[in-house]
């Protein structure tokens, strides 16, 4: 690895943070050299792990003086290779600053750390009947600093919204090093900087602390699975809920092939021959939550539903869970590697993206799996193939460009909720024009003028892709 740090530099980084906190072995920089989008990989030279915010503030400083690029990370759980290092010499990772700072129950509020993982908010505050909503399949690993970078959701996002509506301030290290804190102001004077750097991925800065808003466990809760024969018409029950007026607190699909892994993993008895089953969840009110799982129950009755199952107790509704947010886990039933997109299309058109991608995956003989947060039309298809192979991770790639280009040319999206990361950068132009593109770089420029914070992310014009991750080989070791 060519060298762009000096030995002098690095000893200052050393003296900022403790031996624990400073990574440049070869063999532990391996653990940083991808996130959860493991098709691009680029290893760092220097990985520094804060356990401070002013920690986090000196280093950065420091990169500022030295004109040294660098690269914020959070737990690694992200999808896109928003934290590649992609020849960028630094990683500032988050993950040991874990303190709660404080629990405000009588107004609702907890402030965090950055590296204080998602599901543990919920743990702090549950005995007194309260949660943290935002819950990404990831929950149970993924941090609240790399939360706030990608506006992350989850299943729930339909109702209960995603990082953004939950966050009431942050504490910010800006690309120079001075901190700030953006809060949310009731009064809404000024400009909302909270919100625009909420989901800038990394680009516009580092959070090392964020206060959050805590919600109160709905009285009731039901569960409901419905099965059908197939996506289409799981798609059109889909639209038929919604435009009863039943707004679900989650409204989840997955397709044969999701079952299919879903049943061997966790055990829970899916129909082996549904072409896709429905997971809706309603809370609120107990006197209201019933009527509501029935009026959606015959909405899918009315679209082809074989068959329909209500959980209730806590036991079978957490199995079912398990099953879903997992669901990427139990891929690798199914092939030794997998790929996960993100776009995004009205509901309305789930049936026919569903059509496209399985017209995709026949082209490029990939197995394609789908799931989906079918409430917002928010799709996950799972590409299957085996990474030791550089042909099918090129058709893989290929693949996820037309499926997520066929998103927009349906009216939708590029994401909803794992980012652009250098994923997505060369498609960020068939989404947007060139007078917004340059609108957003002229955003970045005024956080980051240097350029120096998490270059090559997001925008095109600065997009650069990490090298195709190199065929593993077979056998031991």
């Amino acid at each position: 690895m060519t060298t762009m740090l000096t030995a002098s530099v690095k000893k200052r980084f050393r003296d900022i943070v403790d031996d624990a906190g400073y990574v440049c072995a070869d063999a532990a920089l391996r653990v940083y050299d991808c996130d959860g989008y493991t098709l691009a990989r680029s290893r760092p030279e220097l990985v520094l792990l804060p356990s401070t915010t002013d920690q986090v503030r000196r280093i950065v400083a420091l990169c500022h003086e030295q004109s040294i690029p660098f690269v914020p990370r959070g737990a690694g759980t992200g999808l896109s290779g928003g934290c590649l290092a992609d020849g960028i010499p630094v990683m500032i990772g988050t993950a040991r600053m874990r303190r709660i700072r404080s629990i405000d129950l009588a107004n609702r509020t907890i402030e965090v750390e950055a590296g204080v993982v998602n599901l543990e908010v919920t743990r702090q505050v549950s005995g007194a009947g309260y949660y943290y909503a935002p819950d990404p399949s990831s929950q149970s690993a993924c941090t609240i600093g790399g939360n706030v970078a990608e506006n992350s959701g989850g299943p729930h996002t339909l109702k209960h919204g995603v990082t953004r509506n939950h966050l009431l301030a942050v504490e910010w290290v800006l690309p120079n090093g001075d901190l700030l804190t953006l809060e949310r102001d009731a009064a809404s004077s000024g400009f909302d900087l909270l919100g625009l750097c909420t989901g800038s991925e990394g680009t516009l800065g580092i959070v090392t602390a964020a206060k959050l808003r805590l919600s109160v466990r709905p009285q009731s809760v039901i569960t409901v699975l419905a099965v059908f024969t197939s996506v289409a018409d799981a798609s059109r029950a889909v639209s038929a809920i919604v435009a009863a007026g039943i707004l679900p607190a989650a409204l989840e699909m997955m397709d044969a092939t999701v079952i299919e892994a879903v049943r061997a993993a966790y055990g829970y008895d899916f129909p082996a021959d549904a072409g896709a089953v429905l997971l809706i969840e309603l809370d609120g009110l107990e006197v209201q939550t019933a009527t509501l799982a029935e009026r959606a129950s015959a909405a899918c009755r009315e679209h082809g539903a074989t068959e329909i199952r209500t959980a209730t107790d806590a036991e079978q509704q957490e199995l079912l869970w398990r099953s879903r947010k997992r669901a990427f886990g139990a891929m690798g039933r199914l092939a030794p590697s997998y790929c996960t997109q993100d776009g995004v299309v009205p509901r309305s058109r789930l049936p026919d993206i569903v059509e496209r991608i399985g017209e995709i995956g026949a082209r490029y003989d990939i197995r394609i799996a789908n799931v989906m947060h079918a409430g917002d039309g928010n799709i996950h298809p799972v590409m299957l193939y085996d990474e030791s192979d550089p042909d099918q991770c090129r058709r893989v790639l290929a693949a996820g460009d037309e499926i997520l280009r066929a998103c927009v040319s349906l009216g939708g999206s590029l994401t909803g909720e794992h980012g652009i990361g250098v994923e997505k950068t060369p498609l960020m132009t068939d989404a947007f024009g060139a007078d917004e593109l340059a609108a957003m770089a002229d955003v970045r420029s005024a956080f980051n003028p240097s350029g120096l914070c998490n270059p090559g992310k997001l925008l095109p014009s600065e997009g650069r892709c990490g090298e195709l991750r190199a065929p593993r080989p077979r056998g031991g070791g």
